[in-house]
């Protein structure tokens, strides 16, 4: 690949920002022959991997990772008449055995409840099994007819994690769904993207849910990204499935049950909360590379600066960094273009005047440029990191502050969805809620329960005039 391409389109043009971004910093070709598939490359697997990850070690703490099945015998989703309406248009099928039709169609899985449940029949039997909580990381397929996108609107998600928990009681489940927003709310504070929780409205919930949450970040269009739901089942799927316990008075119980989901639209999120038009910008938490060494090899003092980036690589390696020095034969200016292009959060120079000095140069993603002494590299490394970290969780912070507005009359609200979301009041009728998307363009995403947003109490809503609450009103992906 030709790196040396210049800089990308303006972050204005998102679209074209995003797309060329995509391969110039090798996350995903988009070449492969089926719409809606893509390949990850090497270098986007690594991020992948990081992320999730942070994902794991988060859900390690009380769920058990598991892998179920690929396929879905047609006879299990037909046992959910409303869960598999949600999805009935977007199935794909398996309906040959090499050249044998199969008696059961199979369904390639656009989520895993059907998979799941009926191994919790199984596996459930006691009030002592509970609570259970297990994830998965694995693909999902759906027969998406909308614009496909890369990481955000796909036809194969290559990376979705799921949990589904099953709780004694409707409180326990609930419990759960508010544990599961905190697990959430950390783990994007690890990529340093900023998120807005909401309650989405029963009619745009998950499929037999009583209940959905949605964690939405915005995009520098403006725009929002689901980037995490969560789902108090309550004890839909455990009558359809008769996932039932024996409680402490000995008598059979429905169970309670909740379920999650996150995917890579959280790189999607990454990627375009901090990247700029010299490429990505990454958190030091999940870069493949975190710091890049640059040896400066002028005139006699070339292997001498080689054998320092070698020591100093070592020595970052050694204190927990993923770490690596460029060696090739390029001009320093073209390597400083290819590492800003992966988003390398720090770069250090090495050269016959740093050896003199003591010290070693470093230059952030974001172009500050000190000077470290080389007897406390570590040290120093670490602090720089961690104050790079801190710099793109403040401007995450900014950029959500600058795209959100709380509006309480259509006009406002008209001006403010030009340039993002905003939070109205809302008395919870479907009617006014057709009223205010009709009159914007725009979708009432649900109920805002974040605090830092919010409508005066008692707030007139902006359709009907009866007393209203917070809701987030935006354009979505």
């Amino acid at each position: 690949m030709d790196d040396d391409l210049g800089a990308l389109p303006p972050k204005e043009d998102f679209s074209g920002w995003y797309n060329e971004l995509l391969w110039r910093a090798e996350i995903m070709d988009v070449r492969y022959p089926v719409k809606g598939l893509y390949v990850w490359y090497p270098f986007g697997f690594a991020l992948r991997r990081n992320v999730y990850g942070e994902l794991r070690a988060l859900l390690d703490v009380d769920h058990a990772e598991t892998l179920f099945p690929l396929l879905i015998p047609e006879t299990e989703l037909a046992k959910e008449g409303e869960h598999i309406k949600g999805f009935e248009d977007e199935v794909y099928w398996v309906t040959h055995g090499g050249l044998s039709p199969l008696e059961v169609k199979l369904a390639l899985r656009p989520t895993s409840e059907c998979a799941i449940y009926p191994m919790y029949h199984l596996w459930v039997r006691s009030h002592a099994d509970l609570p259970l909580r297990v994830y998965q990381i694995v693909n999902t397929f759906r027969y998406e007819t909308k614009h496909t996108r890369p990481l955000i609107r796909l036809r194969e998600i290559t990376s979705f994690k799921e949990a589904h928990t099953v709780h004694a009681t409707w409180e326990d489940a609930e419990a759960q769904v508010h544990a599961a927003l905190a697990l959430y709310r950390q783990f994007y504070a690890t990529l340093c993207v900023p998120v807005i929780v909401s309650k989405r409205p029963d009619w745009d919930k998950f499929p037999g849910a009583d209940y959905t949450i949605a964690v939405d970040t915005i995009m520098p269009d403006g725009r929002t990204l689901q980037i995490g739901t969560v789902h108090h089942l309550g004890d839909h799927f455990s009558k359809t499935f008769a996932i039932t316990y024996e409680d402490v008075d000995g008598e059979q119980q429905f169970a309670q049950q909740t379920c999650y989901g996150i995917s890579e639209r959280c790189i999607a999120a990454l990627i375009s909360m901090h990247g700029d038009e010299k490429g990505l910008v990454l958190p030091p938490a999940v870069a493949p590379v975190q710091v890049v060494i640059v040896p400066i090899t002028i005139g006699k003092r070339k292997e001498e600066v080689l054998v320092a980036a070698r020591v100093i690589e070592e020595e970052l390696a050694a204190a927990g960094l993923r770490v690596k020095v460029d060696r090739r034969d390029l001009r320093p200016g073209a390597k400083y273009y290819y590492w800003e292009m992966r988003g390398v959060p720090l770069r250090l120079e090495v050269g016959p005047r740093d050896l003199d000095a003591g010290q070693v140069t470093a230059v952030t993603r974001l172009g500050d440029k000190s000077t470290v002494p080389r007897a406390s590299l570590t040290f120093g490394v670490a602090d720089l990191l961690a104050r790079f970290t801190g710099t793109l969780t403040r401007r995450g912070e900014e950029h959500l502050l600058s795209h959100a507005r709380v509006v309480d009359t259509v006009e406002e609200l008209s001006v403010a969805i030009e340039k993002g979301v905003a939070i109205v009041p809302w008395c919870g009728e479907r009617a006014c809620a057709d009223f205010i998307e009709e009159s914007v363009n725009a979708s009432v995403l649900g109920t805002e329960v974040q605090a830092g947003f919010s409508c005066a109490g008692g707030s007139a809503c902006i359709a009907c005039g009866k007393p209203g609450t917070g809701a987030l009103v935006g354009r979505s992906y």
